[in-house]
């Protein structure tokens, strides 16, 4: 029986997490936008891995060049930008028919001096920080929203009970305890050409209304309830999917010292930590394959 042959498989390259940052001065007040992006091109790229022939192969330093040279024209929301860089290279060279192009946002707050906003003196802002992937396949594009880092706590209104017991069960059960975790959120788009600032800041403040909002069986169920709040408030979400850890917070005893804690005293333990991952969907709405690929981790 003769050895199957190798043969080269899926395959991607590009120019991966490119800093740039563009600053609008075309008045005295100055906005600043700071992305890192990652450009990665699919298609016929064959004879470069099995003959070292490279005339199909847009160099990762022309793809960086791209992206600066097009953030010139201004850049806008992070998914808008990203399809226009898809456009360019899927048009511009005939045997590039897809890709995958991401980015994160990080967000600048202006420095408030003696009372009022500055005009160019910014502070990066502490909270979450934008994601964003558009692939594309042939004609289709998928373009996928998110935010990863968005820390969130309640102090109360969770518990964990009701699950099972073993010989290596010490957990105690209880309605009353810290629910804590760090969202990470990916959403999938039924169309592009939408207003995509205006549908992030909704679905950010949906995800923390219904994380604040209603008692926590678990946090798989709070989970459930952030992503069923954002498929009803909005139809040009096909799909959403979550990582979330339980940051757990563990009732410190204090007995030896001879005080009480009617819990309020926590030790905030970093590892190991519940890891907690689904997506939410609507049923009957397939998940595209390609849209996807090559996604790091769950979401």
């Amino acid at each position: 029986m003769s050895e199957p042959a190798i043969v080269l498989g899926v395959n991607q390259y590009g120019k991966a997490e490119v800093r740039v940052v563009k600053v609008t001065r075309d008045t005295a007040r100055h906005e600043i936008d700071d992305l890192n992006v990652t450009s990665q091109l699919r298609g016929d790229f064959a004879a470069a891995h099995l003959e070292g022939d490279n005339s199909h192969v847009v160099a990762t330093d022309t793809q960086k060049n791209t992206i600066f040279a097009f953030a010139r024209d201004g850049i806008g929301s992070p998914e808008a930008f990203l399809l226009r860089l898809a456009d360019h290279f899927t048009s511009s060279f005939e045997w590039v028919t897809g890709g995958r192009w991401e980015a994160e946002r990080y967000g600048w707050e202006r420095i408030v001096a003696h009372g009022a906003e500055h005009d160019h003196a910014f502070v990066r802002s502490g909270q979450e920080v934008r994601t964003a992937v558009v692939v594309a396949d042939g004609d289709e594009r998928h373009v996928i929203a998110g935010l990863k880092d968005l820390t969130v706590l309640k102090t109360t209104a969770s518990g964990f009970e009701g699950y099972p017991k073993d010989r290596y069960t010490t957990l105690l059960e209880t309605r009353d305890r810290i629910l804590a975790t760090d969202v990470a959120a990916r959403w999938r788009y039924e169309r592009v050409g939408i207003d995509y600032d205006a549908l992030y800041a909704s679905v950010r403040a949906l995800l923390l209304e219904a994380f604040a909002e209603r008692y926590s069986a678990a946090l798989q169920a709070t989970l459930f309830d952030m992503g069923r709040r954002v498929l009803e408030e909005h139809p040009e979400i096909a799909e959403i999917r979550f990582s979330m850890p339980n940051n757990h917070h563990f009732v410190v005893d204090l007995s030896p010292f001879g005080l009480d804690n009617p819990n309020e005293v926590f030790f905030a333990a970093d590892r190991p930590y519940g890891l907690i991952e689904a997506s939410v969907e609507l049923e009957g709405v397939p998940s595209p394959a390609a849209a996807w690929a090559g996604m790091a981790g769950f979401c």
